[in-house]
């Protein structure tokens, strides 16, 4: 009897674990507007500007993430995106992040053309890594929600090259 009771707990456990949401090291934040449903736990900046002037005092590199609120393809990755433990842990250890619903006047934000959902990473130096792709060659900058594996690698790319070229 007893073990049957064990054994149910650790199930709930486990189970509970699986559908546990990100939580900050510094605790539950309050959701901020800015997230737009792309993690609510996570400090977004308002502006490209505000972002680059993070970026370049915290030693981060800036994740752009250009959407539309109404756009099917922006919904499904948002989803993926909110619900992927890991890739909002890295985010918010190790990135300044900005999502924009509108698009900049910086042309180098969109180099292959404006389109949604797109992702583009800006070292601290201000420079937009132009080298940092997704798998679509007409959408150099666009993932799905089947990419997300690659877009956390390109993550991890982002964070190398900012170590091995500052």
């Amino acid at each position: 009897m007893i073990k049957a009771a064990i054994s149910v707990l650790l199930v709930l456990v486990a189970i509970s674990d699986t559908f546990a949401k990100y939580v900050p090291k510094t605790g539950k934040r309050i959701p901020q507007t800015l997230s737009r449903g792309w993690g609510d736990q996570l400090i977004w900046a308002q502006t490209y500007e505000e972002g680059l002037y993070w970026s370049r005092s915290r030693n981060k590199p800036l994740m752009v993430l250009f959407h539309l609120e109404d756009c099917p393809h922006s919904l499904a990755l948002r989803k993926i995106f909110a619900e992927n433990v890991e890739l909002q842990r890295t985010l918010d250890e190790d990135f300044v992040i900005l999502n924009l619903m509108y698009e900049t006047t910086d042309k180098h934000l969109s180099p292959d053309g404006q389109y949604v959902p797109r992702i583009i990473f800006v070292d601290p130096t201000m420079t937009v890594r132009a080298d940092i792709v997704g798998r679509y060659s007409n959408r150099m900058y666009a993932y799905e929600p089947n990419d997300i594996k690659l877009l956390f690698a390109n993550m991890k790319k982002a964070k190398k090259l900012l170590k091995s070229e500052l």
